[in-house]
């Protein structure tokens, strides 16, 4: 057992298994008198925008720096998979009845079609596109019509093993699943199950769904 530079105990001494920060060379063990309020926070850059990234996952962009530009390997998948977008209304609900994000102001959309979103690759991003900063999320919810209370970086869906796992990216309204009510750790994965339901914004939820043979 190791301790990385945020204090976390990590059964691996390459990267930090809590929280994905690299381990420095040389990785002590961690003993009883280690505490995380001497620990020192790391900062590096994204290899793929060159902000300022603290732990695995960047905050600008969403890039995991576990990622292929780290070289990390792909495994292929023997199945695919997909996510299910749409307008919810009982998650909505739920929402208002919390009272945020802007429960007084926002409507819910009296016509949403469904969309369909493929995933594959290492992560995909979720989020609302923004050309004059550069956004262009996999999964754009920009509308119409448009949930004002997703983020332009709100989450990431990111390749775990043979299934995926949802990262919420510091999100100004957070991200919830399977109607639970309180939000996700940020830039900590939460794995998922086909069937999950992943809820941003006010009232958008996406369905995650695996598919072989053609069949879902």
């Amino acid at each position: 057992m190791a301790t990385c530079p945020t204090g976390h105990d990590s059964a691996t001494d390459d990267y930090c298994d809590v929280c994905g920060t690299p381990m420095p060379s040389g990785a002590l063990p961690s003993s009883p008198a280690s505490s995380s309020s001497s620990a020192v926070v790391v900062e590096e850059t994204c290899a793929a925008c060159g902000a300022v990234r603290v732990g695995r996952f960047c905050e600008e962009c969403g890039q995991d720096s576990l990622g292929p530009v780290a070289s990390r390997p792909v495994v292929a998948r023997p199945v695919s998979w997909h996510v299910a977008v749409e307008a919810d209304r009982a998650y909505f609900e739920r929402v208002v009845a919390a009272g945020g994000p802007d429960a007084g102001v926002v409507a819910f959309p009296r016509f949403c079609p469904p969309r369909r979103f493929g995933l594959s690759g290492p992560q995909v991003s979720i989020g609302r596109r923004s050309r004059s900063r550069g956004i262009f999320p996999g999964i754009d919810l920009v509308g119409p019509p448009e949930d004002p209370g997703v983020s332009h970086h709100h989450a990431v869906l990111v390749a775990s093993g043979d299934g995926w796992a949802v990262v919420d990216l510091g999100s100004t309204n957070g991200t919830t699943v399977n109607g639970a009510d309180t939000p996700l750790p940020p830039h900590e994965p939460h794995p998922l199950e086909p069937g999950d339901r992943v809820h941003v914004g006010a009232w958008t939820t996406l369905t995650l769904h695996r598919s072989i043979g053609g069949q879902t």
